[in-house]
C-alpha cells in the first residue's frame, strides 16, 4: 500500500470529524481548484447558496492537496468530499487511481433538459467509450485587452481581431514611441506559463511539447527577445493580474485570463476592447480552459452530489457563473440578453478566437498529476533564460528540453493537443 502523506492524514482526520457535522446538517462539501481567490470564492458561495437541496460548503484547494486528500480518503475507504471541481488536466490522475464514479446516467438525465457541449463531454470520458469521469462544468480562456486610446497606434491595415505577432510588436513599438513609455503588459508573475504553453509556442511551432526545442521554437524566443519584449512594460515581471495595470493606465494593451481581465471591463466597459490573441507562422494558438465536476467513490452523499451537479449545469446557474465570475457556459439555453456590457465584450472576443479559421486549440497539460507545476517551470525557465537573462537560445532549449523529456518519461504522460496523440510518453523531437 502506498504511504499516505502525513499532511493528508491530518486533513482527512479533521474533515472526517467535520463530516459527522456535515452529515447531521444535511450539507454537501464541494472542493474546487477553481475560484480560490477570495473575491471569486465569495461569488461562488453566493451562487451555491441558491441550491435548495442542502447547504453547500465550498472549499478552495490547490491541485496537489486535492489529489492527496482524495487518494488518502480512497485508501481509508471513507471520505468527506461530495463533489470536486477541477481542470481537465487534473482528472487523469484521479482516473489512474480509480477514484471517480461513472456519471454517464447523470449526464443523460441532464441532457434531457439542456444540451452539453459534445467536445467537452468527450474530454470527460478520458479516452473511454462509455465511462463519464467528469461532467463539463465551465470553460474559460485567455485573450487580449486594450484601452481604446491604443487603437490609434495600430499598424496601417491591421485588423485588431486578426492580428499577427509581428503586428502586435509593431503596435507596441508605435505606442512606446508616441507616449514615451512601454504600453504592452503581460502577467509574468501570474499565469504567464499558460501564455507560453497555449499561445506563444503553438502559434510559432504548431505544438507544445513535441516542438519545444524545434527551430520554430528558437525563432519564437528570438522574436520575443528582439522584436517584442523591448516594448513590454518592465513592471510585467511583477504583474499577477492585468486588470489593475489597465485600469491605472500603466499599460494600454495586455494579455491575461478572461476572469482576471473581467474587473477592468466591469468597471469601465466604455474604455476597453477585448480581442483574440495574435497568430504566428503556424496559426492562432489559444488555450480553452475546461473545468469539470466529478464525484469521488468516497462521497458521503452521492445522491446529493448528483443533485448539486444538476444545479451547476442548469442554464440559470451557468448564466450566473458567466455574469458574476466570467467563466463561460458549457450548456445551451443560457440567457445572455442581460449580460453586463463588459462581459458581453469579452464573450464576443472569446467566440471570435475559438472560431478563427487559423485557430490552434491547446489543452492545459494532461496526465502530469501533482507534477503539473514542473512543466510550467520548464516553459518559464526557457523564456526567462533567453528573453530576460539573454542566454543562448539553442543551449537553453536543449537543456530545458531534456528536463521536459525527463518529466514526460517519469510520468508517462502521453501527448495532448495541439500535439498529436502518442503511444506512451510524449516525445520532445
Amino acid at each position: 500500500m502506498k504511504k499516505i502523506p502525513f499532511l493528508a492524514l491530518v486533513v482527512v482526520a479533521v474533515l472526517l470529524i467535520a463530516g459527522t457535522v456535515i452529515a447531521q446538517d444535511n450539507s454537501l462539501t464541494f472542493m474546487s481548484t477553481q475560484f480560490n481567490v477570495v473575491e471569486e470564492a465569495e461569488k461562488a458561495r453566493a451562487i451555491l447558496a441558491g441550491f435548495e437541496g442542502a447547504a453547500v460548503e465550498f472549499v478552495g484547494s490547490e491541485e496537489g492537496p486535492l489529489l492527496d486528500l482524495l487518494r488518502a480518503e480512497g485508501q481509508a475507504g471513507e471520505g468527506t468530499v461530495d463533489v470536486i471541481g477541477a481542470l481537465h488536466g487534473t482528472f487523469p490522475t484521479l482516473v489512474n487511481d480509480d477514484l471517480m464514479f461513472d456519471l454517464t446516467e447523470l449526464l443523460a438525465s441532464i441532457e434531457e433538459e439542456t444540451d452539453v457541449n459534445d467536445a467537452f463531454v468527450q474530454l470527460g470520458r478520458m479516452g473511454t467509450e462509455d465511462y463519464q469521469y467528469y461532467i463539463p462544468w465551465m470553460q474559460a480562456t485567455y485573450t487580449m485587452a486594450a484601452h481604446k486610446d491604443a487603437l490609434q497606434y495600430l499598424p496601417e491595415g491591421a485588423d485588431v481581431n486578426a492580428l499577427t505577432w509581428e503586428q502586435l510588436a509593431q503596435w507596441a513599438q508605435a505606442m512606446q514611441e508616441a507616449t514615451g513609455k512601454p504600453q504592452l503588459g503581460f502577467p509574468v508573475a501570474g499565469l504567464f506559463h499558460r501564455f507560453l504553453e497555449g499561445y506563444a509556442f503553438p502559434s510559432f511551432t504548431g505544438g507544445m511539447v513535441t516542438k519545444f526545442k524545434s527551430p520554430e521554437a528558437a525563432e519564437m524566443l528570438r522574436f520575443m527577445r528582439d522584436d517584442l519584449w523591448p516594448y513590454v512594460n518592465p513592471e510585467s515581471i511583477n504583474y499577477d493580474f492585468m486588470n489593475e495595470p489597465l485600469l491605472s493606465g500603466e499599460v494600454l494593451v495586455a494579455f491575461d485570463h478572461t476572469a482576471r481581465l473581467k474587473p477592468a471591463f466591469d468597471e469601465r466597459p466604455e474604455d476597453f476592447i477585448a480581442f483574440p490573441a495574435p497568430a504566428g507562422p503556424a496559426g492562432r494558438g489559444y488555450m480553452p480552459v475546461v473545468a469539470g465536476l466529478g464525484i469521488p467513490f468516497t462521497a458521503p452523499d452521492p445522491d446529493g452530489a448528483e443533485a448539486l451537479i444538476r444545479f451547476m449545469l442548469s442554464p440559470e446557474t451557468q448564466g450566473a457563473v458567466l455574469h458574476d465570475l466570467g467563466f463561460y457556459p458549457v450548456v445551451s439555453g443560457v440567457d445572455t440578453s442581460d449580460l453586463p456590457e463588459g462581459v458581453a465584450i469579452q464573450a464576443a472576443a472569446v467566440e471570435a478566437q475559438a472560431n478563427a479559421e487559423d485557430a490552434i486549440p491547446s489543452l492545459l497539460p494532461v496526465g502530469l498529476g501533482e507534477r503539473g507545476g514542473e512543466i510550467n517551470e520548464i516553459f518559464r525557465n526557457a523564456f526567462n533564460r533567453v528573453v530576460i537573462e539573454g542566454q543562448d537560445i539553442e543551449t537553453v532549449l536543449e537543456e530545458e528540453g531534456a528536463a521536459l523529456q525527463t518529466l514526460m518519461d517519469e510520468t508517462g504522460a502521453a501527448c495532448w493537443a495541439p500535439d498529436p496523440p502518442s503511444e506512451g510518453a510524449c516525445q520532445v523531437e
